[in-house]
């Protein structure tokens, strides 16, 4: 089967669902006839998918051992996150430009969203809203080119970022960033943007220091 075509593609986004959502622990092997079996697919999709994961770091192909879930270790967690601080900030300053104000709404009913799920302390319902704020700063920057980096990178550590949402007490601490993120998006404020956005993510890699 041709790379690209529209079942590899949709094998690649269900084993890279199934890997993300933790129905494959980190360095857990994956067995291809298992893969091939579970997924309804060829051993040439399944081959070609966990190349494809492997380049976004998720899987590792160990030579003559086949391909296991990649672990991420704490101090790996951190340095990502040090990158998506600068590749994240001007994401925010490039939305804090080119934001509407049909967007700016968007952004501020999210982080409104955000604050009823901390006063009624439904920490799953933030980690969703925390992710769709982010990925709408994304959108609303439309800077590709980080935007698929931070994507790749924030797949890699979305186990230390589920771990540290659920922390007592984080995500009190994390609203009032997203809160000064929107407000100087909003307030078309490049340089304010990038900084509040940069100290949220200083402030997590602090955070993943703390962790166990």
């Amino acid at each position: 089967m041709a790379p690209g075509s529209p079942l590899e593609e949709t094998l690649t986004d269900r084993l890279r669902a199934a890997v993300l959502g933790g129905d494959f622990v980190p360095n857990q092997r994956l067995v291809e006839a298992d893969v091939c079996e579970q997924f309804g697919a060829t051993r040439t999709a399944v081959r070609e998918t966990f190349k494809e994961l492997a380049g976004e770091g998720l899987v590792e192909i160990l030579r003559n051992k086949g391909a296991r879930v990649r672990a991420v270790s704490k101090a790996e967690a951190i340095e990502i996150t040090e990158v998506r601080m600068v590749l994240e900030g001007l994401s925010a300053a490039k939305a804090a430009e080119r934001v509407t104000p049909e967007q700016a709404a968007q952004l501020r009913e999210i982080v409104a969203d955000m604050r009823t799920a901390v006063e009624s302390n439904d920490l799953d319902r933030y980690s969703e809203l925390n992710a769709s704020l982010h990925a709408k700063v994304r959108e609303i920057a439309d800077h590709r080119t980080s935007a698929s980096i931070i994507e790749r990178l924030g797949a890699q550590v979305v186990r230390h970022k589920f771990r540290l949402a659920r922390q007592p007490g984080r995500a009190a601490v994390s609203l009032p960033q997203h809160e000064l993120i929107v407000a100087a998006i909003v307030a078309h404020d490049p340089e304010a943007a990038q900084t509040a956005m940069q100290q949220h993510l200083r402030s997590v890699a602090k955070a993943l220091e703390a962790t166990d």
